[in-house]
């Protein structure tokens, strides 16, 4: 993307405001606080595509020590002016620098669907090479099986390149030795997910989860592996399946 500013105000429209994004954030908390138990000392953390840097700035907060790469020019600047580490770099170039077990926590937030399929095969096999075990990869994306966004809305950003179904990404990470996957599923209406009003045609077709992350754990001892096991059981989200028998249920 050019350094004129352009996809720094396209997400500034589209994708909401700072504080929104931070907030939409603070749901992946609960999952990288473990990691903190394990790594006191040393918890080092990158983000993929950081863009303003919103995901930098919570989890410094949180005891990470956190930087980021970006190619867009105006969202480092965004970065920059907060003092957040945050650098020009390919994401998956970057990856291939970085020492093996380094890292206990890798993200990417809305990075995946701008990949070809051959580097996104490729950023998830360099990710498990780089995190220590234990370590966690995030990788949040746009969800296809909400019908308005998979058909129409994800083709708004004119460097997407496809929709990735959940199931696909999750299993690419499993394919290449990730011990556990989570898909969770994101921004979702409250009153859908309470199920307090009468469902309609419109809730079928937009009301599913618009987007959501996959969580993706590398091996390490069972001991290890049990201090997340409460956040790995929580449900999150609504699928198309669920409101589809609602709908029909009516």
């Amino acid at each position: 993307m050019s350094s004129d500013n352009f996809y720094r105000a396209f997400e500034e429209r589209y994708r909401g405001s700072r504080k929104l994004i931070q907030e939409r954030l603070r749901v992946y908390l609960p999952y990288i606080q473990p990691l903190r138990t394990l790594h006191a000392h040393d918890a080092a953390a990158i983000d993929l595509g950081c863009g303003r840097g919103e995901w930098l700035e919570l989890i410094e907060t949180q005891g990470f020590k956190a930087h980021g790469v970006d190619l867009d020019e105006g969202m480092l600047s965004a970065c920059q002016a907060l003092h957040l580490q945050a650098f020009h770099a390919d994401a998956l170039s970057h990856l291939r620098t970085q020492p093996d077990a380094s890292q206990v926590l890798i993200s990417g937030f809305h990075i995946a669907e701008h990949l070809d399929f051959e580097e996104l095969q490729a950023l998830i096999v360099e990710s498990i090479r780089v995190l220590k075990p234990g370590g966690l990869l995030i990788l949040e994306t746009p969800n296809p099986e909400n019908l308005v966004v998979g058909s129409n809305s994800f083709y708004l950003d004119p460097t997407h390149q496809r929709p990735l179904p959940p199931k696909l990404l999750s299993f690419l990470t499993e394919y290449y030795g990730y011990a556990r996957t989570k898909i969770l599923r994101l921004q979702e209406s409250g009153d859908l997910l309470k199920n307090t009003h009468e469902i309609k045609l419109i809730d079928v077709l937009a009301g599913v989860s618009p987007d959501y992350a996959i969580i993706s754990q590398k091996a390490a001892p069972t001991e290890e592996m049990r201090i997340f096991d409460a956040v790995f059981n929580t449900a999150h989200g609504i699928d198309l399946e669920t409101l589809a028998q609602r709908f029909d249920e009516k």
